[in-house]
């Protein structure tokens, strides 16, 4: 699938990490368990992902060929103090600023260490562009705020996502992905408010090689339908499926059999 520009992906990362800002000042309580994520407060999501912008922007800066561990990344755990949210949001606003700024000095195509295949600074743009976007999500769930993001990043997490599961499935870094496979079963995503221009809908086969996807409206064994929204995030697992702005159609214990094993590894 054709993947959204670079300048984009830096542009997204600085609106994503901006939105996420403005949660640490709504009043939410920082103390307050995330739903999605239920091993983390609030505070903890932040500095998770402050921390994950923080690695990333060390690693295209200096243009690092091996992993560098986050002992060795200043301020990666955040601030000192707890609790307090305003330090908490300047912490994050510069960590997506020079976070940016390394991803377009650098351009996409710089040589950088990923735990994936790719191996350049695009696929970190990318990667980071969703790493937020859907803890954003995390932390709307958790302040009770309404979230929204994008069509074209919908669609773009959503052909990251399915492209990660592939990766992890071939690596066999988690057992669990090796039994997506199959005969004759397949997963078909349908956003019902995009338009024909975006293509929202995915066809997922669980084949004897592997899993494999495409774009498209095609019958399958089971079916999401929703906002494109919804469905992204339901996809994650972050949002439930008997969410009632979703309806699952066919087997739906396929798709139950999917979210319990996809997996970043």
């Amino acid at each position: 699938m054709t993947r959204l520009a670079y300048d984009r992906y830096c542009d997204e990362i600085s609106h994503q990490v901006g939105r996420l800002s403005e949660v640490l000042t709504s009043g939410a309580d920082l103390s307050a368990t995330v739903p999605s994520c239920p091993d983390w407060s609030l505070e903890t999501l932040v500095r998770h992902t402050g921390g994950a912008l923080r690695w990333v922007e060390a690693l295209v800066r200096t243009r690092a060929q091996e992993d560098i561990p986050a002992a060795r990344i200043p301020l990666a755990k955040g601030p000192e103090a707890q609790g307090d949210p305003a330090a908490l949001k300047a912490w994050l606003l510069e960590t997506g600023r020079i976070t940016v700024a390394a991803l377009r000095e650098a351009g996409p195509d710089t040589a950088v260490w990923t735990w994936a295949g790719t191996r350049d600074a695009g696929f970190w743009a990318r990667r980071m562009t969703h790493e937020i976007t859907i803890h954003r999500a995390d932390a709307a769930l958790t302040a009770g705020l309404p979230y929204e993001v994008a069509p074209e990043v919908a669609a773009d997490a959503l052909d990251e996502w399915l492209e990660i599961v592939q990766f992890v499935q071939r690596s066999k870094a988690v057992p669990a992905a090796a039994e997506l496979r199959g005969e004759g079963r397949s997963i078909h995503l349908h956003a019902t408010d995009a338009g024909p221009e975006l293509n929202a809908e995915w066809v997922v086969e669980l084949t004897e090689e592997g899993v494999v996807w495409r774009r498209g409206h095609e019958k399958a064994t089971v079916a999401l339908r929703g906002p494109l929204t919804s469905v992204l995030l339901a996809f994650y697992r972050r949002l439930p499926l008997d969410s009632p702005e979703l309806e699952v159609l066919g087997e739906r214990e396929l798709l139950e059999f999917w979210l319990e094993r996809a997996s970043f590894g």
